[in-house]
């Protein structure tokens, strides 16, 4: 599809100013023009994180400050169908998946080099939430140093996260037992990990599961970095994805992305090996159509949720 055929405006979800869901607007807005190294995606779906309510109620503005009105949504599968100055890579028709500015909408732009091709037998919806899951677990076990032979501790493995952390590291021959709820304890057994139910009691049952010990532990759901800490003897090999507030208090570390070299390229490789194999297992929490966003990041703030949530316009 040439620029000029292409729709003048189309719908977008907009944010006018921070606060609960309700503030989740869908607006009619120009279909932007890529510029050069980038393209123009018409949406499949959009991947929904944690991330992204969180910075709408403003509780990263401190650390992801964002130009209201804003347009959420970091993630995003869809067809190229238009491409800037300098872009060689990729042509209309081409589909593609990855890392996007404002993927709640019907047309977003993408960095040209940091989109992968989608596979054919890979639904839009699993490809849409598939970066940025690939790309944290990916970058967790590298800031962990988690090697084969070892031992992890997720907590929150049932998460789209979690459950990635898991397949990359039983696929790395590391040995992963995974805190749950009761519900999700087959899902993590058909991933390879050994489960252990959350709560009250969780480290003792931790230490039953994995009577030689744990060396490195990853919190994707919260709250358990203090009793980490301690099963390991010492912060050096523990990382939160959720509370800065509570690594800081831990002496734990914290990651949200932006350390070292991009992660994408490796994450997005290791899991499409995974997908080819045929074992990669991308679970879909929930489908909301574009209209409803709110209910998306409702359900989204809910959290202990299996799989990933998605929109799609």
């Amino acid at each position: 599809m040439s620029s000029s055929s292409l729709p003048a405006t189309g719908r977008a979800v907009t944010v006018p100013s921070y606060g609960g869901a309700e503030e989740l607007r869908l607006t009619e807005v120009p279909v932007p023009s890529p510029g050069p190294g980038q393209v123009l995606l018409r949406v499949h779906a959009a991947g929904v994180n944690p991330v992204d309510w969180k910075i709408r109620a403003g509780l990263l503005k401190e650390f992801i400050p964002v130009a209201l009105p804003y347009t959420p949504g970091g993630e995003a599968a869809g067809e190229v169908v238009a491409v800037g100055e300098g872009v060689s890579a990729w042509a209309a028709g081409d589909e593609v998946f990855g890392p996007v500015a404002g993927g709640y909408a019907d047309h977003t732009l993408a960095e040209a080099d940091r989109l992968a091709t989608k596979p054919a037998d890979l639904s839009w919806e699993a490809a849409a939430g598939l970066y940025s899951s690939a790309e944290t677990a990916n970058r967790v076990l590298d800031l962990l140093k988690v090697t084969e032979g070892e031992t992890l501790l997720v907590h929150g493995a049932a998460g789209s996260v979690g459950g990635l952390v898991v397949q990359f590291a039983v696929a790395s021959g590391i040995r992963v037992v995974g805190t749950a709820s009761e519900a999700n304890h087959e899902y993590l057994r058909a991933l390879g990990a050994v489960p252990v139910a959350y709560g009250e009691g969780v480290f003792e049952r931790v230490r039953q599961a994995a009577p030689e010990g744990v060396d490195a532990v990853l919190d994707a759901a919260g709250g358990s970095l203090a009793g980490s800490v301690e099963l390991l003897g010492g912060p050096e090999r523990v990382i939160g994805i959720v509370s800065v507030p509570e690594t800081i208090e831990t002496g734990t570390r914290f990651t949200g992305g932006g350390e070292g070299e991009n992660h994408g390229a490796q994450a997005v490789a290791r899991a499409l090996a995974l997908h080819s194999a045929g074992t990669l297992d991308l679970p879909i929490r929930a489908v909301f159509p574009l209209t409803d966003a709110a209910g998306a990041h409702r359900l989204s703030e809910e959290g202990h949720g299996r799989g990933k949530i998605v929109l799609v316009p």
